[in-house]
């Protein structure tokens, strides 16, 4: 019981901090602010793999989170 809360906590808390940083990506995108989206984008790409390899999040949900988001920097770059 205790082994799954702390588990519970430390995923939560994973999880939380990717949103954030996830949050930082699009808002930096939503600007229109091409350094700052893809500064932020190293950082989520490495987060989303971190958890993704503590099986946090499933690997397939990290591809398909930073192939979105760089999808919406490489429109930005283009404009």
């Amino acid at each position: 019981m205790r082994q799954s809360l702390e588990r519970r906590a430390s995923n939560r808390s994973v999880k939380s901090s990717l949103k954030t940083q996830l949050k930082k990506v699009l808002a930096a995108v939503g600007e229109g602010n091409v350094e700052d989206g893809e500064k932020e984008f190293r950082l989520v790409s490495k987060k989303l793999d971190q958890a993704a390899g503590a099986n946090v999040i499933h690997a397939n949900q990290a591809a398909r989170v930073k192939s979105r988001i760089s999808k919406k920097l490489k429109v930005l770059k283009g404009k």
